[in-house]
């Protein structure tokens, strides 16, 4: 490799990270995010890098065109999925509070959910002014729109994120004591513990992708949700499984491990006033490769 083709390599490797971020926001999936990456890199290297001034800009471009031409196909396929669509989970170490700023509140589960309701031009430019702080102008040269339109998608889909979320708190004490009390209230098999730390109105989403048993449409109310974990772990969890709180896309949450090394599924919680508003709960081993 020359001096200037290694130049150019290090320009991709310094901002792959970032181009990371911005396809799993827009994607909601690791593995389509990394073939983004990846179709990315072989057009950096076929690109007139000599004529490119600002690469981190030229790839962020690049790399939402090819999410944005992928988004329509994979609504498509997900609204044909078997049960419920999640994301594909983001896991790190429970303390691990460099990832937890980096991923942030924009990365949760419950925000990545919400925005499977947008148009992909609305997603688009949402997730690289909202989140990524890209002006207008060069967001709407990436969507081939005007900035004043673009600006219009990125208000749209902000009122639309804004009345699609419920209320979450931000005191990251008070989810980690709901959390653990979950948890331990589902390990124990305390049933009356369990409904203590579920909101009345909790939702409980699943995705099995039709590989594994999960709920088709999403369960709500905390006597329903309470019944359905006691049956699940009746029925499924055995002697050598185990619970291990991780960092689950910027929030804590939690690794159910069948077997040492067997990951069975991954859940991660929207907590309000203390107590479990929202969980959403992979199980599609499809989707926990890269955790496993």
């Amino acid at each position: 490799m020359t001096d200037v083709e290694s130049t150019f390599a290090d320009a991709f490797e310094t901002h792959r990270r970032y181009l990371g971020s911005v396809a799993y926001r827009l994607m909601g999936s690791v593995t389509d995010a990394e073939d983004v990456l990846q179709e990315a890199w072989l057009r950096w290297q076929a690109a007139d890098r000599a004529s490119v001034d600002d690469p981190r800009a030229y790839l962020t471009t690049v790399v939402t065109r090819l999410c944005y031409d992928q988004l329509g196909s994979a609504r498509v396929r997900r609204e044909a999925y078997y049960g419920e669509w999640l994301p594909e989970p983001v896991v790190a170490p429970e303390h691990s509070p460099a990832e937890q700023a980096e991923l942030g509140e924009s990365v949760s589960m419950a925000m990545l959910t919400v925005m499977e309701q947008l148009t992909p031009a609305e997603r688009a430019a949402f997730v690289l002014h909202d989140v990524f702080a890209v002006g207008f102008e060069e967001i709407a040269a990436t969507l081939e729109r005007t900035p004043q339109a673009t600006r219009q998608l990125a208000s749209r889909a902000r009122k639309r994120v804004r009345e699609g979320s419920r209320k979450a708190t931000v005191d990251a004490a008070e989810h980690r004591q709901a959390v653990a009390a979950f948890t331990a209230a589902t390990a124990g098999g305390d049933i009356q513990a369990l409904l203590s730390v579920l909101d009345p109105d909790v939702v409980w989403h699943s995705d099995g992708g039709g590989i594994v048993s999960a709920g088709v449409r999403p369960i709500v109310g905390a006597d329903r949700v309470s019944r359905l974990i006691m049956g699940l772990m009746a029925r499924f969890v055995t002697p050598e499984a185990t619970f291990e709180l991780a960092q689950v896309n910027g929030q804590l949450g939690l690794v159910v491990h069948a077997a040492p090394g067997v990951v069975a599924g991954v859940l991660a919680f929207t907590v309000a006033d203390g107590r479990i508003a929202e969980a959403y709960v992979v199980v599609n081993p499809e989707k926990l490769t890269a955790v496993a």
